[in-house]
């Protein structure tokens, strides 16, 4: 029987404990699941050999998998990640791909090794980004995609000669901090539009007004200008910038 390992519940929306939306989807399933605090602990490793599966799929877990998981199926570990490798290689490569100003993206079909993202691919899909894209639409977009080529690829596996990435091209995609979203507006008007639409939901932009720091969910470049649409200060829910801002 296939077993759904996913991160533990966490403190979510006003700290209210959440499960993560695998789990929930699993469980409507009627899957079993595995919610292991460490992947590399040597319980989870005894775990996994039990169930002897032949094949295991990861899929933005958040964690390096050990090479005593690695070893475990005899079709081996493959990752659907969310960039055309070796660009943006880790932990945020949508949002990287949109701060980076990239005209198209895609989803890679890889064999997971011990590295970050370094293993030989077995399948690509490109997709174009869309002009003023969010990471949220973006991402959607992207899993879809990747569900239906995981699908094909997995069909396939036996059949599929995989390919040595180019190391020398690769880029890191890091995790993202609250200080990314913590913008000026000397940074000019392409650069905080990127910023707006890559770091949405998390971390948020944050730009200074009259009124102090205010969170800015979406605007629009006006000539040299960055322009706020709407808005969202502490305590209050998201508004229309002018509606907000008056003439900060």
């Amino acid at each position: 029987m296939p077993l759904v390992v996913t991160q533990p519940d966490r403190p979510g929306h006003r700290m209210k404990v959440t499960p993560p939306s695998v789990k929930t989807a699993a469980l409507e399933l009627g899957l079993e699941i595995y919610q292991p605090e460490r992947i590399k602990d040597s319980k989870v490793v005894a775990r996994l050999q039990a169930i002897a599966p032949e094949l295991i799929v990861v899929v933005a877990y958040g964690q390096i998998i050990p090479p005593s998981i690695l070893s475990i199926p005899p079709h081996g570990v493959v990752n659907v990640h969310a960039s055309l490798l070796p660009r943006h290689r880790g932990a945020a490569p949508v949002a990287h791909t949109i701060l980076a100003g990239d005209r198209q993206t895609g989803v890679t079909i890889m064999r997971m090794d011990e590295q970050l993202d370094h293993g030989p691919i077995l399948a690509t899909r490109t997709v174009a980004i869309e002009p003023h894209e969010e990471a949220a639409e973006l991402t959607r977009r992207l899993s879809e995609v990747g569900a239906a080529l995981l699908m094909e690829t997995v069909a396939r596996l036996d059949e599929i000669e995989a390919v040595e990435q180019d190391h020398g091209r690769a880029s890191i995609a890091p995790r993202l901090s609250r200080a990314d979203g913590e913008l000026e507006w000397s940074l000019g008007a392409e650069e905080i539009d990127r910023r707006v639409r890559a770091l949405q939901p998390w971390p948020g932009v944050t730009l200074p007004t009259k009124r102090g720091r205010v969170k800015v969910l979406s605007g629009h470049i006006d000539g040299d200008r960055y322009v706020p649409d709407v808005v969202q200060v502490p305590g209050r829910r998201p508004a229309p910038a002018a509606q907000v801002l008056g003439d900060a």
